[in-house]
């Protein structure tokens, strides 16, 4: 149960931050974090999670799927200084993209602040910045 879990959180961690298209990508990026497992399991992982697959092709988290589509269509760009990302959004639609994100439950978001068309998210660190922007620009590519 305990290694389900880790495996499951590194999953999480993978499509996150990563452009994941298949299950045997998955086991792979899985097997050079140090898991060793089959298609099998990681399909059962991705039930088990929910992921859904978007018509792009990726896999996404059931959680992040809202944050996933208002990101795809309403965020204009997003750019970091240090552990404090800026996103910048079509008019009047910040609040709810800020509301996406923290509904979404992400690691290291310290909390967000928005106002008409742009969102400041404040991390934990640096690193957790980088990553934040790493997820939002593959959503936006994603298009």
């Amino acid at each position: 149960m305990r290694r389900r879990n880790s495996r499951q959180d590194a999953i999480r961690d993978i499509v996150r931050s990563a452009s994941v298209r298949t299950q045997r990508d998955l086991v792979s990026e899985l097997e050079a974090r140090g898991f060793s497992c089959t298609q099998a399991t990681v399909s059962r992982d991705i039930a088990d999670m929910g992921l859904r697959k978007l018509p792009e092709g990726v896999y996404v988290l059931a959680e992040d799927l809202h944050l996933q589509r208002m990101v795809h269509d309403l965020v204009n760009d997003v750019n970091r200084a240090d552990n404090l990302v800026l996103v910048k959004a079509q008019p009047g639609t910040a609040p709810g993209i800020a509301a996406a994100i923290d509904a979404a439950d992400l690691e290291n978001v310290v909390g967000s602040l928005a106002g008409n068309d742009t969102i400041l998210v404040v991390m934990s660190d640096a690193d957790s910045g980088a990553e934040f922007v790493t997820l939002v620009k593959k959503l936006l590519n994603n298009r």
